[in-house]
C-alpha cells in the first residue's frame, strides 16, 4: 500500500517554469490526503515559488525545496542545509565565467541575482514567479546561501558536466530543469531528503511512489519502490525508473495518480 508520493514540478507534475497546476491534479492530491496518503513535492525552486503553485494544499503536503536544501511541513521547518561561504564564493566566480550564463543565489526565505538581463528577471519573476531582489553584487549578500543557481540558453545538461568535476566532492551540482544547473551542498539531494521523511513518518521505500523527468530527481526514484519517469524525462531517469507514463503534458503523473483512488 502506497503511504506516500514524491512528486518533481518542472517538466514532471507542471509545464516547465510555470505557476499553473490544473485543478484535478489539486483535488487528486486532496483526495489522496484524506484517505492518508503523505505528498511531497520535491523541486529545485524556492520554497515561495513552490508556493505560487501548490499554495492550496500548501497545509496538507510536504515541501522538499532547493533540491532538498529545505524542508517545510504545515508551514513548519524541518530541515536547513546551507553551504560553506567560500563555496559560495568559488561557485559564483564559476558561473561568472561561464559566457552567457546568469547567477542566483537563494536562502529560503528569498533570491538575490546580480543581472540585469531583461529576459532572465522576466523568468526568474514571471514564469517561475521566484521571490527575488536584485542587487549589487551577489556575494554581498549575507545570510547563509542554501543553493547558488546558473541559468544559461541552452542544454543544462551540457553546462552540468564540467561544473559536475569541478565541485565534485565539494558540492552537489545537477542539471535542475530547462536551463538550469543547481549548486548545493554536498550531501543535499532530494533523496537524501526523501529519505529522512520516511523514517520520520516511518514510511518504508516500498509504501512509497515517486515521480522524476530530470537528473536531480534520481536520488529520489531510488528511495521509492514504485518510481516513475515521465516519457519527456532524460534517458537516465527512464533507466532507473521502474516504470514509464505520460508525458507531463499529458498528465502522466495525474493518470497514475487517479489509480491509487
Amino acid at each position: 500500500m502506497i503511504k506516500l508520493i514524491a512528486s518533481d514540478m518542472d517538466g514532471t507534475l507542471i509545464e516547465e517554469g510555470t505557476a499553473y497546476i490544473k485543478p484535478e491534479t489539486l483535488e487528486t492530491l486532496r483526495e489522496l490526503n484524506r484517505r492518508g496518503v503523505l505528498f511531497a513535492a520535491a523541486s529545485g525552486r524556492q520554497y515561495a515559488s513552490m508556493l505560487e503553485v501548490l499554495g492550496p494544499i500548501k497545509d496538507d503536503i510536504v515541501f522538499i525545496a532547493e533540491n532538498g536544501g529545505y524542508v517545510v511541513y504545515k508551514g513548519k521547518e524541518l530541515e536547513r542545509s546551507s553551504i560553506d561561504r567560500a563555496l559560495v564564493e568559488e561557485a559564483v566566480h564559476y558561473i561568472r565565467a561561464q559566457e552567457g550564463s546568469f547567477t542566483l543565489v537563494t536562502t529560503p526565505e528569498m533570491g538575490y541575482t546580480d543581472s540585469g538581463d531583461k529576459d532572465f528577471i522576466q523568468v526568474l519573476s514571471r514564469e517561475y514567479k521566484i521571490k527575488m531582489t536584485q542587487v549589487k553584487d551577489v556575494l554581498e549578500v549575507k545570510e547563509p546561501i542554501v543553493k547558488v543557481a546558473m541559468y544559461c540558453y541552452g542544454n543544462a545538461q551540457e553546462w552540468g558536466i564540467p561544473a559536475v568535476e569541478h565541485f565534485r566532492g565539494r558540492l552537489n551540482v545537477m542539471a535542475s530543469g530547462f536551463g538550469w544547473v543547481d549548486f548545493v551542498g554536498r550531501e543535499v539531494d532530494k533523496g537524501a531528503a526523501l529519505t529522512r521523511l520516511q523514517k520520520r513518518k516511518n514510511i518504508t521505500p516500498e509504501e512509497t511512489m515517486a515521480f522524476g523527468d530530470n537528473n536531480n530527481d534520481l536520488g529520489m526514484l531510488a528511495c521509492a519502490g514504485e518510481s516513475y519517469a515521465v516519457a519527456n524525462a532524460t534517458e537516465a531517469v527512464k533507466k532507473a525508473a521502474k516504470h514509464l507514463t505520460d508525458t507531463n503534458m499529458n498528465d502522466g503523473v495525474l493518470k497514475v495518480l487517479r489509480t491509487l483512488l
